[in-house]
This record gives C-alpha cells, structure tokens and sequence, in this order.
C-alpha cells in the first residue's frame, strides 16, 4: 500500500489517498479521456481506494464533469460516464470516480506529487477511438513490447498490479 499525494497546477487544490496500485501503466485513448484531459492523445489513471480519498486544500471548489460514452445515441437513450473531478481555477483534471465501482478512484498520474514506480511496458487500451497523430501503433520505432487493444484488456487495473507484484 502506497500513501500518494496529488494536486492541481495552481495550487488551489490538494488531495491524497492510499493505494495497492500506483504504477501509471494503461494509456487509454478513448475520445473521453482525450478531450478532457487533452495532452498526447490519452490520459493515464492509477487506482485508489476511495474511502481514504481526503481533500486537504480546496475541497469546496472541485467540480466534476459527467461526460457522455456514446452521442451518437438519442438523448433519451445515452449513458453518463464516471464523474471526473477537476479544479475550476486551472481545469487540471484530479480524479475520476464511478458509481460502479464505489471502492475505488481513479487519480490522472498527472495530476499525483508523490513519486510513481517506473512501469516495466505500458498498456495502451481504446485504440480504436485512437486519433492517427496518437496512435501507438503509428508511432516508428514504438517499443514493440507493450500491450495494445482496441478496447478494454480482459484484466483490470487492480489484476495487473497483483500480476506484476515486483514492481
């Protein structure tokens, strides 16, 4: 178990948590997380155990953003995402929580202070929402060892850290 510390750019707001899965390995590369959290293309989550979430600087000012999985469906019938907690004052973008998934967030490594773990391969997962600029596969000379999928992996974040305990 890692205790890590995380904040916005500016400074407004300061958050930390514990977690059993620190390293920034999963690159996801859906239009969500591409257009909210801006950058190379993707973003790249670790995961926290929620009940020991604690907003020590800025608490009242985080807002959050429910962004939509799929607009090509009728209003009536689209689904809403997981909360995605920014800081108004700089928009860096802090954590992610899902109602189901309760237990746990989902902190943007961006956005942690703490020193991570190196990951030994980085996974990358929605390449199918890939942009061609960002596209891993496009990239010459890319490190051929690390995982791709056009979406989700079989594992969870949770599973792939249990899988590489070594690290």
């Amino acid at each position: 178990m890692k205790h890590l510390h995380g904040s916005c750019h500016c400074g407004a707001v300061e958050f930390e948590f514990d977690s059993s899965a620190p390293v920034p390995f999963m690159r996801c590369y859906c239009s969500i997380c591409r257009k909210t959290s801006g950058g190379g293309g993707y973003t790249i989550n670790i995961m926290g155990m929620s009940d020991t979430l604690q907003v020590t600087k800025g608490k009242d000012t985080v807002r959050s953003y429910r962004a939509v999985k799929d607009k090509s469906v009728p209003k009536s019938e689209q689904v809403l995402c997981q909360n995605r907690y920014f800081c108004p004052t700089c928009a860096s973008y802090l954590w992610a929580h899902s109602e189901e998934w309760p237990e746990w967030i989902y902190p943007y490594a961006s956005a942690i202070d703490t020193e991570l773990p190196v990951p030994k391969q980085m996974t990358s997962i929605m390449l199918e929402n890939a942009v061609e600029w960002a596209d891993p596969r496009n990239i010459p000379g890319r490190d051929t060892g690390n995982e791709m999928f056009d979406e989700y992996p079989s594992y969870s974040l949770e599973q792939w850290h249990k899988d590489h305990s070594d690290i």
